[in-house]
């Protein structure tokens, strides 16, 4: 079926110009769309093999496989953001009819409904086919998602990912915008899609994200025992983490021991016999304590680094006995429809979340409500941009604290087709594997500013973190403690959560640049337990005095620690 003829019935002439459909002729038609052609058959038809593959969505290279989460490092920097060559899908003239093919009764209601909300003219009417697209589009769309964790057809992972239903609903610069995103993860960053998300929780690769209505981990054993293999591996990772940060400090301490043996060694002939060296100087006297003292560092170091061996071999082996465990049980295999289902509801949630409750609900990517510049849309490739520009301004915007070292842990960010302008961090954290667990955070596509839809993730995450670290004291210590105890003395009203996270993107996008718009308490607070990189602390320090005074609090601090 074209373009051409993608309705049938009489349409509004603006509605025709926003799909780029000519008015039909007979305009007082009213005949019902011919499902049998549509959507090749009956609702239980199966395609024949082969009729929809598409041979570049095969394999784990598109993402959504879980790799070893790697406890320090940088962001890549994006060397290519579009294809040179749109991809042939958004041209394809049954892209509607493939997009909606083999769905069932629920593909055909939603296209029945699609066309009376594209002929209504009377608006009280529009909107009330506008709600029930938005309800039916959802339920239609959990259909597709069961088998995101299978081979999808173009048209059907590009429905999950970008909500486009028919690339009709575009005008011609976004169509060509979005022919021409990079499909695959080629930085292997943990940013998905939502049909590499719900491939990777189908197969297994992620686990389902927490709710609070559903546990499904009650009563089945081999989910516990996923469970208990990933606080294992949390464990195992953490443990490695550690023995590679005591063997730096163990090597640091031998390279400082030869520095200062090679001072106490240094010897010049005397003057008056040069055949003879001289004698140890009262500078050199004073190495041999320092020397002593080294080699205690190095003595304790070494019987740590032996300690964190042992527990490093122990949760190896600890990990290899689980996971044959889980394999004989078949809890790798045993992650099926109900898995998706339940992220399928989460990911409703997140969506409606990040919308909020004003914004606009309406679920398929058009023309009419899509106003964002091409930098804006959260593709992977903006996404990896926008965190680099993140880190180098906030270095420990990923890191959480495990046994006093700091871990670089970038979270699973999952990129939400909507209309949204705030992200948000739906976990922190694995609660089975605080460790070395990655948290999520949801961010919506088409927002007005990407940036400040990023921010509100990372302030949201970084705040769920200092809380858990202060736990039963976070109104006490840390940052979540003195930001309370100003909010409170303050007396103010409202969300406190929502005031930090607003603060933050201050912090980040204004007192970054010097730009003074923070409360001093705040700013103190901000700047101690969420410092500045080294560098934006060296610019800001030579703006103004209240600046300087707090590069002189960390000065201070310093010499105190010593």
């Amino acid at each position: 079926m074209g373009e051409n003829n993608m309705f049938q019935g009489e349409m509004d002439p603006e509605l025709a110009a926003l799909l780029g459909t000519a008015v039909p002729s007979s305009a007082g038609s009213t005949a019902s769309p011919d499902y049998s052609s549509l959507f090749g058959g009956d609702p239980g038809t199966v395609s024949p093999p082969g009729a929809f593959d598409d041979p570049g969505d095969a394999d784990a290279g598109e993402g959504g496989e879980e790799n070893e989460v790697e406890l320090s490092g940088t962001f890549p920097d994006v060397t290519k953001k579009l294809e040179d060559t749109p991809n042939p899908a958004f041209s394809d003239p049954n892209y509607y009819k493939i997009a909606l093919s083999n769905e069932g009764d629920i593909a055909q209601r939603l296209h029945g409904i699609l066309q009376k909300f594209l002929n209504a003219k009377d608006p009280k009417d529009r909107g009330v086919f506008r709600q029930q697209i938005i309800t039916v589009y959802w339920d239609f769309l959990l259909g597709v998602a069961k088998k995101a964790a299978g081979k999808l057809s173009d048209p059907k992972k590009f429905l999950l990912r970008f909500g486009i239903l028919h690339p009709s609903f575009l005008g011609p610069e976004e169509k060509d915008l979005f022919s021409r995103f990079v499909v695959a993860n080629e930085y292997s960053e943990p940013i998905y899609y939502l049909d590499e998300w719900l491939r990777a929780v189908g197969n297994g690769t992620i686990r389902a994200s927490s709710t609070d209505e559903v546990n499904v981990s009650r009563g089945n054993a081999s989910v516990k025992m996923k469970q208990l293999l990933d606080k294992a591996m949390g464990k195992r990772d953490g443990a490695k983490g550690l023995l590679k940060a005591k063997d730096e400090e163990r090597m640091n301490l031998e390279q400082n021991l030869q520095e200062k043996i090679g001072q106490i060694i240094e010897h010049y002939p005397m003057d008056e016999l040069p055949e003879i060296h001289s004698l140890f100087s009262d500078i050199q006297k004073k190495v041999f304590s320092e020397v002593q003292e080294i080699l205690k560092q190095m003595y304790k170091a070494d019987r740590e680094l032996n300690i964190f061996l042992q527990e490093y071999t122990q949760a190896v082996e600890d990990v290899e006995t689980l996971n044959d465990k889980v394999e004989a049980e078949g809890a790798n295999s045993a992650v099926d429809s109900q898995a998706v289902d339940t992220e399928f509801g989460t990911i409703r949630q997140m969506a409606k979340m990040t919308i909020g409750r004003q914004g606009n609900q309406f679920p398929i990517l058009t023309k009419e409500y899509f106003h964002c510049m091409p930098q804006d849309v959260a593709s992977r490739e903006n996404i990896l941009t926008q965190l680099k520009w993140v880190e180098s301004i906030d270095p420990q915007a990923f890191c959480r604290s495990y046994k006093n070292k700091l871990n670089r842990i970038v979270p699973h960010i999952i990129l939400i087709p909507g209309y949204g302008d705030s992200g948000m961090c739906w976990e922190p954290f694995d609660r089975h594997n605080r460790a070395t667990s990655r948290g999520r955070i949801a961010i919506p596509m088409y927002s007005k500013s990407l940036p400040l839809a990023l921010l509100t993730a990372v302030g949201d995450l970084r705040w769920q973190n200092a809380k858990e670290k202060a736990s039963f004291y976070w109104m006490e210590e840390g940052l979540t403690g003195n930001y309370y105890q100003w909010f409170a003395a303050k007396k103010f009203k409202g969300d406190l959560k929502e005031f930090f996270i607003n603060d933050y993107v201050l912090w980040m996008t204004k007192e970054s640049e010097g730009t003074q718009k923070l409360d001093k308490e705040v700013r103190g607070i901000f700047w101690r337990y969420m410092p500045f990189t080294q560098e934006v602390k060296e610019k800001l320090k030579g703006r103004s005095f209240t600046y300087q005074e707090l590069y002189q609090r960390d000065l201070n601090r310093a010499k105190s620690d010593l």
